[in-house]
Parts: structure tokens; sequence; C-alpha cells
């Protein structure tokens, strides 16, 4: 039996991000070979990372990338923001980014995606759940292009250059000068990040929104005790006010309310000389959708006091 050195498991501690426990029992197991030992340790991290897949994971961060008339943005959690700040993590979800585009976005392509070495970015996520001890998801991802013209894009929140807790991309379609077309599409992208829009234009909006919103109107109007047509006046321009303020394009814009965000792309196209088209964005924000873990840190106090 080979002797077990506490330099041994200093050395297997820092490469696997493994317990000192869990360490020490590797090398016992393996008689002190440090490969074997790392197998070991993920094979039981393996184990792990199964049972940890139950845990809400509603943190992490967003990621975009763009290259040449193509854009991605993905959205990778994590249970904690700590670990949204550990550099392992950060590396994966830039490199998902990079991934999405290469992939079209498709989570499962995404996911069985080889590098280099043979490993698949899904075997990737799996090796560093064991690795960092929480649970992670590749959540979402969507990759938008344009035929001529550029992709903008916003990181909001931003740990490091291109990740964040907001992430935007917007779709000029153009032939006018790219340099200005892509301030144009940072600040639109910047004001989508603040407005959160539901829709690009009035004919996207989702019908069934629309209806629910009507009935909700429609019922408040009625109670003014109003005449019909009035009321019918009353609940057509509560209905503005609703694309107004969910649809990008008839949004007041935040750096001059005083224009439409549509405005602010015509005004630029008569600038440019050019014809130019918002033609799509993408919107993600951390966590959106997702249930998070509510900490009751005095049940946890009395539960480890009865242990």
């Amino acid at each position: 039996m080979a002797e077990i050195t506490a330099a041994m498991v200093k050395e297997l501690r820092e490469s696997t991000g493994a317990g000192m426990l869990d360490c020490k029992k590797a090398l016992v197991e393996a008689d002190g070979n440090m490969e074997s030992a790392v197998d070991w340790l993920r094979k039981k991290g393996l184990a792990s990372a199964a049972k940890k897949s139950s845990r809400i994971a509603a943190e992490g961060l967003v990621a975009v990338k763009v290259e040449g008339n193509k854009g991605a943005v993905v959205e990778v959690n994590s249970e904690t923001d700590f670990v949204a700040k550990n550099d392992i993590f950060q590396a994966y979800v830039e490199d998902a980014a990079a991934v999405a585009l290469a992939n079209n976005g498709d989570i499962e392509a995404m996911k069985n995606a080889q590098d280099a070495s043979g490993k698949s970015f899904g075997e990737r996520l799996t090796d560093m759940i064991a690795r960092i001890g929480e649970n992670m998801n590749l959540r979402r991802a969507k990759v938008i292009s344009v035929n001529n013209g550029v992709i903008s894009s916003y990181i909001h929140n931003a740990a490091r250059a291109g990740l964040g807790k907001i992430g935007v991309l917007v779709a000029l379609e153009s032939t006018g000068d790219k340099a200005k077309l892509a301030d144009l599409g940072k600040h639109i992208a910047m004001h989508i990040a603040a407005t959160a829009p539901i829709a690009l234009d009035i004919a996207s909006v989702d019908a069934a929104a629309v209806e629910h919103e009507k009935s909700i109107f429609t019922e408040q109007a009625a109670a003014s005790g109003k005449p019909a047509n009035i009321i019918e006046k009353m609940v057509e321009g509560r209905i503005r006010k609703f694309y107004e303020e969910v649809v990008l394009l008839e949004q007041n814009y935040i750096m001059d309310p005083d224009k439409k965000v549509k405005d602010v792309v015509a005004d630029a196209a008569k600038e440019l000389g050019t014809d130019v088209k918002l033609s799509g964005y993408v919107f993600f924000k951390l966590g959106d959708g997702l249930q998070k873990k509510e900490e009751d840190f005095s049940a946890e106090v009395a539960a480890q006091l009865k242990k």
C-alpha cells in the first residue's frame, strides 16, 4: 500500500476541486496513483451530478457572441451567483455562445458537439457539475442573422466581456455604413435591456395576449357607465397604449422619449441615405420564468442544530 501524503491530497484537490476527504479516499482506492484517483473521483462525481439535477438552478450567466452577419445569445444556469463568478463556469458559458453559433442555437446539437479532445459539450457540462458541486443547465440559446447589415450586441451587468445578467442582440438590415449601423444597433439593444419588449412589431404580438388585455380594459371601461360607443373608443385607446408599452418599434425611445424606436430607425435611414430595417432582436434575462429557491436561514440553522 502506497503512502498517502498531505502533499498528494493537496495536489489532487487543486486539480479536481473535490473535497479533502474525498481526495484522500480516492488516493487510497487508487493506491496512490494520481491519474487513477482522478478517474475514481470523476466516476463518483458523475454519480453525484445526477443527484444534483433536481436542484433548482436559476442563477448563472447570459453570453453573447457576434461573428460576421450572425449573432448568438445563450443562458447557462447554476444554483448560486457565487458559481457564476467561477472562471471555469465563465469559460464554459463563453464557449457555449460559440457552440451556439456553430449549431444555430439548437440545444441538443450543442450538447452533442465535440471538441478537439473528442469530449461532447454535454459531457463537459456534466464534468463541471461534478467538479464544482452544483446543478447547472444549458438552458436556452438563439441565433439571429442578417443578409446585408449588422448584428449588434449588448450585455448588462457584465461579469466580463460578453458575459452578464442580460444579453441582447439586434439585427439591422441595410447597405449603409456598418460602423454607424453598429452604433445604432447597440443603442437600441441598450433600450431593449431597459424596456424588455415582448414583440418586434404589432403584427408579432400574440393574439391571445391582446384579447386578454381587451377583456380587462372592456370590463374596466364598462364600470364607468359610459355608452357602448365611448367604451369602444376607450378600449381602443388602452390597446394603443398597451402596444406602446410592449412592442419594440412602438415604444418611446429611452434616449429620446419624444421619438418612437421606429422613428429613430427612420431617421437613421435618412442620414445614411438608404433603407434601414430593424428585422429582429433577442432579449435574454437571466432566470426569466425560473422559480428561484427561497432560502429560509432560520430553518436551515435549526436543522443543523438537530443533527
